[in-house]
C-alpha cells in the first residue's frame, strides 16, 4: 500500500476490499452511494485504512490543485505520510462547502472528528487557469461519465457548417423542383378530365 504510482495515474480500486476502506467520489447531485456495492459504481480510488482499536490519533489530508485531488494517510503514528489516492482530471466549481459523514454499512463502528483544519493554498496560475477554473459549474472527472452531466459539443468548423448549409439549400431547392413539376402534372391530369 505504501507505493507511490507515477504522476497523472488514477489509482484503481480493486475486486478484493479490507475494510475499513477510503473511497472518494465526485457527486454533481444525480448519483447515490450503492450500499449494496460499497459505492464501487461512482468510486474514483480508495485505500484500505485499519483505524480500529489504535492508541493514537490518525490523519488523513485531502488536497484539491490544479484539478488534481489527492488523499494521504498518516494512520501508523510514525507521522509518515502514504497515499491512498492520486486522481488528475477532477474539475470542482468554487463556492461550496465542506462536509464530513461516515457510512458503516452492516458493521456498526463510532468515528470521531477531532479537528477539521482547512487551508487555501496559494498557487501560481496563468490567466488561462483562472478563466478555466471559473467557468466549472457542475463538478465533473475527466474521463468518467457521471449521470445528469452532458459533454459539450464540439463546434463546428467553418468547412463544416458551409457544407451543410451548402448541402441543405441544394436538397430545399431540388425539393421545391420536384414539387413544381409534381403540381404541374397534377394540373395537366385534372384539366383533361374535364374536356
Amino acid at each position: 500500500m505504501g507505493t507511490a504510482l507515477p504522476s497523472g495515474t488514477p489509482r484503481i480500486a480493486c475486486s478484493q476490499r479490507v475494510f475499513p476502506y477510503i473511497s472518494a467520489m465526485v457527486n454533481n447531485g444525480s448519483l447515490t452511494y450503492d450500499h449494496d456495492r460499497d459505492g464501487r459504481p461512482t468510486e474514483l480510488g480508495g485505500c484500505t485504512a485499519m483505524v480500529r482499536n489504535l492508541n493514537h490519533d490518525t490523519f488523513l489530508v485531502i488536497r484539491y490543485v490544479k484539478r488534481r485531488l489527492t488523499i494521504m494517510i498518516d494512520i501508523d503514528g510514525k507521522h509518515e505520510w502514504r497515499d491512498c489516492i492520486d486522481m488528475p482530471g477532477v474539475h470542482l466549481p468554487r463556492g461550496y462547502f465542506f462536509g464530513t459523514s461516515s457510512v458503516t454499512g452492516d458493521l456498526s463502528d463510532n468515528h470521531d472528528i477531532t479537528s477539521l483544519k482547512l487551508y487555501q493554498l496559494t498557487v501560481e496560475r496563468s490567466p488561462e487557469e483562472e478563466k478555466r477554473d471559473k467557468e466549472v459549474f457542475l463538478p465533473v472527472v475527466d474521463n468518467m461519465k457521471l449521470p445528469g452531466v452532458e459533454a459539450p459539443l464540439e463546434p463546428m468548423s467553418g468547412l463544416a457548417l458551409f457544407l451543410i448549409v451548402f448541402f441543405s439549400l441544394v436538397a430545399l431547392v431540388f425539393a421545391i423542383v420536384i414539387g413544381v413539376i409534381v403540381y404541374n402534372k397534377w394540373q395537366e391530369q385534372s384539366r383533361k378530365r374535364f374536356y
